[in-house]
């Protein structure tokens, strides 16, 4: 009696979700599986009949029973892919619960309300112990947060306002001090919102291929129709009898039952997998389309590197003494808040003992992207250290030479992947030199996407000779350097203007163009509300290399759907050609020839037909979750390698069956 517990808590919501798909409003939704679902009508109705006149009706009955399950068997494949979605989507629902926010009035007072009450624009205060009600960005503050009921990632992040890592998500712990929060949807309107109901099939709605197939599929359904509404008059014409059970149990041998019944299946499926990699979509078609994508613009910093600039050398010119640089860079480095500028300070303390003293600063210079410099004034003058072209700038204005080996000292830098930041006070002293790190095993990424037919571009802001040497050892196709929020927007429409599917990754405001102009945009879910906004997806982990897992998975599905649409048409030619000559080979001594699997009778024919058409649904589910292994190969590979198997695997497998399932019938001596 125990083990009956977890098989009725397992398999008892799926037969009660697939039931209630028996609804007319729910089957009508898939134009193949009502065509069963109206079958299985009108055999109830034979057999009703049959009884009621006293007719024999084991046959019909046989039929009933077989259609019944076909239906049923779809339905289990669509309830099967929902209820491991709502299981996915269950630790998230559990987030938002009972949240309670603290809303700051316009008048600065506070009150507290429902985390449901809130709306677009409203400001909260969230304090350290205080779980974040909202999705949004951070208008006031910085804090640390801990995201793992979220993102899984147990060690805290910082997020702060002002910059490109101010979002915040529902659920989330703040860990120290206070912030201010701006929401950034409406109840109903997150991303988590939309993710659950996409995945718990509530607003899933088909994409457009999934559209397509259905069309193709109804399309070849209503073919076989008209091939079975004629086969009586020929059936007369040639001395045999077919009466209505055997011409509905031909029809639903003849469809493409198996696809049909698995089609929103596999869908479901590849949203429960992108999912499961912690990316949110808007849609299916965001995921569908992911698969086939031509190109990846991709930033250089945190997805190809990690995005941490550290100095690693100190390079004097002009004949500076390298103390003087050291101690120069590590001054005007001690009020910048970057890790490069944090940095500097710790390489001149631990290489050359050098601990800057802040005392001596009059004031400090905070970097501007009009100057690209920043600094400090001392009581002996200004110093600055910034881009190369931009302390050459300065210093024309100022007057200030510029020593002649600066620019071959920038440039062997450069060539090596780093980046020169150069240091100047009354003269040019020298530059630093920061080295950002190529992500392990980032090559053999791009090179598995370059044998699937996708090109990678990075995109960068570094100049052309740094990004040449880190686009050559990470491996990509082709890079843009010194690359603009506009530059970026003209590498896309460059790429669409070709005919290229193109996907890119960001996470900040001034990314949100690029984001909504390119046909997959991945936004970072630490980014900004309004990237967020822009994107098709968003990943929770905002690991800006998973947009490569994210063509992976869209290329999966739309690989799964493909194989097993080959293996339900080529299931549909070998019954056609293991049943129809079985039903006429004793009336039509012509068919005899044809007849090659010396089926028993024609009822038993069209009952194994049957018994195989049903219990093909349920052996392939597990195909359809867990998807087609995709490889490493370009489309017409993948092409040629599944109508291989699934094609070929598709042929054999009815006639072996049918023909196995034939002889146990005849053995019964039933018919």
């Amino acid at each position: 009696m125990s083990a009956s517990v977890p098989f009725a808590s397992r398999f008892g919501p799926v037969l009660a979700a697939s039931l209630v798909k028996l609804a007319p409003t729910q089957a009508a939704r898939n134009p193949v599986m009502f065509l069963v679902w109206m079958g299985t009508l009108l055999t109830a109705v034979v057999v009703v009949r049959g009884l009621w006149v006293g007719d024999s009706v084991g046959f019909p009955i046989g039929v009933l029973v077989l259609l019944a399950l076909t239906v049923l068997f779809a339905n289990a494949a669509e309830a099967v892919a929902e209820a491991r979605a709502r299981g996915q989507a269950g630790s998230l629902r559990q987030i938002r619960t009972e949240l309670r926010a603290r809303r700051r009035l316009d008048d600065g007072r506070e009150e507290t309300v429902p985390a449901t009450a809130l709306r677009r624009g409203d400001r909260v205060v969230v304090e350290a112990g205080e779980l974040i009600p909202v999705d949004g960005d951070i208008v006031e503050g910085m804090a640390s947060i801990n995201e793992s009921a979220v993102t899984g990632e147990s060690a805290p992040v910082l997020r702060e306002a002002g910059g490109d890592r101010s979002g915040v998500i529902a659920g989330t712990l703040v860990l120290s001090d206070c912030i201010v929060v701006e929401v950034g949807a409406d109840p109903g309107d997150s991303f988590l919102d939309r993710m659950i109901a996409l995945v718990e099939n509530a607003q899933r709605q088909k994409t457009p291929n999934e559209l397509a197939l259905t069309v193709l599929l109804a399309a070849m359904s209503l073919v076989f129709i008209i091939v079975v509404v004629t086969l009586p008059l020929l059936a007369r014409f040639v001395g045999a009898e077919l009466d209505a059970t055997m011409l509905l149990a031909l029809l639903v041998c003849l469809i493409p039952t198996t696809i049909a019944g698995l089609l929103p299946a596999i869908g479901i499926a590849g949203m429960n997998r992108a999912f499961a990699e912690r990316l949110i979509a808007k849609s299916g078609k965001a995921v569908e389309v992911a698969g086939d994508i031509d190109t990846l613009l991709i930033d250089k910093t945190g997805t190809i590197t990690f995005g941490n600039r550290h100095a690693t050398a100190w390079h004097p010119v002009g004949g500076t003494r390298a103390q003087t640089l050291v101690e120069a860079a590590a001054l005007a480095s001690v009020a910048d808040p970057t890790p490069e500028g944090r940095s500097i300070v710790q390489l001149a303390a631990d290489a050359h003992a050098i601990r800057p003293q802040a005392a001596r600063i009059v004031r400090s210079i905070a970097f501007s992207a009009q100057t690209r410099m920043s600094g400090v004034e001392t009581e002996a003058g200004l110093i600055y250290k910034g881009a190369i072209d931009a302390v050459r700038d300065w210093c024309a204005q100022k007057g200030i030479p510029v020593p002649g080996d600066l620019p071959a000292v920038a440039e062997r830098i450069a060539r090596k992947g780093a980046t020169p930041l150069a240091v100047v006070a009354d003269r040019v002293l020298g530059v630093v030199e920061l080295s950002d790190v190529v992500k392990p095993g980032i090559q053999a990424r791009f090179a598995r996407l370059r044998r699937m037919g996708v090109r990678s571009v990075m995109i960068t802001g570094d100049n052309p000779l740094t990004a040449a040497a880190i686009a050559a050892e990470a491996g990509v196709d082709d890079f843009v350097a010194e690359a603009t929020p506009e530059a970026k927007l003209a590498a896309i429409r460059r790429e669409q203007a070709q005919g290229r599917l193109v996907a890119m990754v960001g996470d900040g405001t001034n990314d949100a163009p690029a984001l909504a102009q390119a046909d997959i945009g991945l936004a970072m879910n630490a980014g900004t509300q309004a990237a967020k906004e822009a994107a098709n997806m968003v990943d929770l982990d905002s690991d800006p290399a998973k947009l490569i897992k994210a063509v992976e998975i869209g290329k999966q599905l739309l690989v799964t759907r493909g194989a097993l649409t080959t293996f339900s048409l080529a299931n549909d030619v070998a019954k056609y050609f293991a049943v129809l000559p079985a039903l006429f080979a004793s009336s039509l001594p012509l068919f005899a020839p044809l007849d090659v699997m010396r089926l028993h009778s024609p009822q038993s024919a069209v009952l194994s037909a049957l018994i195989y058409n049903a219990l093909i649904i349920p052996a392939l589910i597990p195909l359809a979750l867990r998807g087609v292994g995709t490889g490493a190969e370009p489309g017409d590979v993948l092409l040629r390698r599944n109508l291989a198997i699934y094609g070929l695997g598709g042929v054999v497998a009815p006639f072996a069956a049918i023909k196995l399932i034939d002889l146990l019938l005849a053995a019964t001596g039933l018919f």
